[in-house]
Formats: C-alpha cells, structure tokens, sequence
C-alpha cells in the first residue's frame, strides 16, 4: 500500500491553521511581511548551500522551508484581501508563458509545439535558441515599462532588488548598466580600473583617511565583481567557493597544530604559515568533482 502524501492544500491549509487568532502558533501569529523577510533570505542561502555540497538528501526538506515563506507571503496577502497562494501560481504561469514564445507561441499552454521534430525544425530551433536570451531580456524590459504607469522616468536598473547580497546586486547592477553599452570593452579594462581603485585605497591610507579608505574598498569590491561578470562568474559563487577554501585549509593549520599538542595561541605567524602552505599542497582543487559530503 502506497503511503499517503501531503499536497499543496494540506500546506495550504496547516498555515490557516497556524495563522489561526484563537487555535493558531503564537510565533507565527505574530508574524508579518517585515519579519519574515530574513528568515526568506537564511532559507534562499540554505538551498544554495546544500546543492553546492551536493546533498541531495537534504534539498526536498530545504526547498520546502523556501516554499513554507511563499505560503507565509500568500496568507499575509490573502489575509488582508489582496491576493492569495493562487494568484501566485497564476501570475508566475502567465509571466513564464509571456516568456517562453518560443515554446508556447499563443501564450498558452495549450499551444506548445508538439514533441517529435525534423531535422530541419531541429537546426531552424537551434537557431532560435540563440536569440532567446535576448528575447528573455526585451520581454522583461517590457514588462518594467508596462509597470513605470506612475509617469515616472524608466530606469534600466528598475526591479534589482535592494535586499540582494551586496555582490550579487553589484553584479547585476553592473549587467543591466552593461546590456545599454555602460561597459568596458574586454577583461584588460576592469582589470585597470581594479589596479585604480586599489592606488586610490592606498593613498587615502597613506593620508590615514581610513573613512575615505572604506569608501575605496567599496569602489574596489565593485570593481572585481565585474570582473567576475565579465569571466561570465557569479561573484556570489566565487566567493563562497574562496570561503570554504580558507575554511578547510584553516582548519588543517588548526589539526596540524593539534597533532603537536599546541594550539593557534601558542605559536607565532611564521609557525602557522608553515601549515598553510602545507595545507595548499593537500587541498581539493575546486574544479574537481564533489565527494560525499564535499564541497564542489
């Protein structure tokens, strides 16, 4: 006998329950837009997380709790009469489908082409695919006009959201600047103005303008995130990967140091470099495949 399985109503209807004045959780009671946001974010990071050490196991149980802040946002909006969990599903379907006329000309469902095509129908598709992200792109700059309805000026940096990590929203800051030709010609350009913004940190130390200095960091971190989009990587993931590798190589400095019965307090930077070079030679390179628990 198959066991049963919870749908999306049960869902659904266990977050009326615990949203319930009376019956209901009191954590989740007192829950609103605002302070639900962070845990929207810590849950979005955990997803990442476990694809990134391949745990699989774990990614339905995370992709529910990511899920569980849309069904948060959909009782809040159904709540106070504005929308619901369906009006959700309707509106991310239309958008897809607006999207996607390549694959649904008529903007519906029913109109996909069918499975099972020439060889000819396969290269004109081929073809085709190449200018979809351009579409894509068009689709969605019309979709932020349709929105600009208050009169005011249209911008090209509409819709990134504010609460984005600080790279990620550089990155795509920096993309959407670069799509009207706000851009450096090739890798050789960003890589100057990171050597500039650099020059720019040192002096403002050398005048001990530490505020100032901040400030150029800033400009410098913005800097090296385009670059990481120039190489076409993810700024988020670049950094990510650096910190799991200083993790691990830090903690083998910290094992290494334990072998000998002493710590990271009892001995001086010189001692502690030792290890961190040794831990180099012994560290999994990123681009090998992930191993069990591993990050790739």
């Amino acid at each position: 006998m198959s066991e049963s399985r919870y749908g999306i109503d049960d869902l659904l209807g266990l977050m009326a329950v615990l949203r319930d004045p009376v019956a209901g959780c009191p954590w989740d009671i007192k829950q609103d837009w605002d302070s639900i946001v962070p845990h929207t974010l810590e849950e979005a990071y955990e997803v990442a997380d476990a694809i990134e050490r391949r745990a699989f196991d774990e990614l339905p149980g995370e992709l529910g709790d990511l899920l569980f802040q849309v069904i948060y946002y959909s009782r809040f909006g159904e709540e106070e009469g504005r929308f619901d969990f369906h009006d959700v599903v309707h509106a991310l379907t239309d958008k897809m489908l607006r999207r996607h006329p390549h694959v649904f000309p008529e903007g519906t469902l029913a109109s996909r082409r069918p499975p099972g095509v020439s060889a000819e129908q396969v290269e004109a598709h081929q073809a085709e695919l190449e200018n979809i992200s351009s579409r894509w792109e068009s689709l969605k700059a019309e979709e932020r006009a349709q929105r600009a309805s208050d009169g005011s000026a249209d911008s090209v940096l509409d819709d990134v959201p504010r609460t984005l990590p600080a790279l990620s929203r550089a990155a795509k800051l920096s993309k959407r600047a670069a799509r009207v030709g706000f851009d450096w010609p090739d890798a050789r350009g960003v890589i100057a103005k990171i050597r500039e913004e650099l020059e720019e940190v040192e002096e403002a130390l050398a005048q001990n303008d530490t505020v100032h200095a901040a400030e150029e960091v800033g400009d410098l971190l913005f800097a090296v995130t385009n670059l990481a989009r120039t190489l076409k990587a993810d700024p988020e993931r670049c950094l990510r990967e650096t910190n799991a590798k200083f993790e691990r190589r830090f903690r083998y400095v910290e094992a290494a140091l334990d072998a000998r019965g002493v710590t990271t307090s009892d001995v001086d930077l010189g001692t502690m470099e030792h290890y961190w070079q040794q831990a180099k030679l012994h560290d999994t390179p990123i681009s090998e495949p992930p191993s069990g628990d591993r990050r790739p």
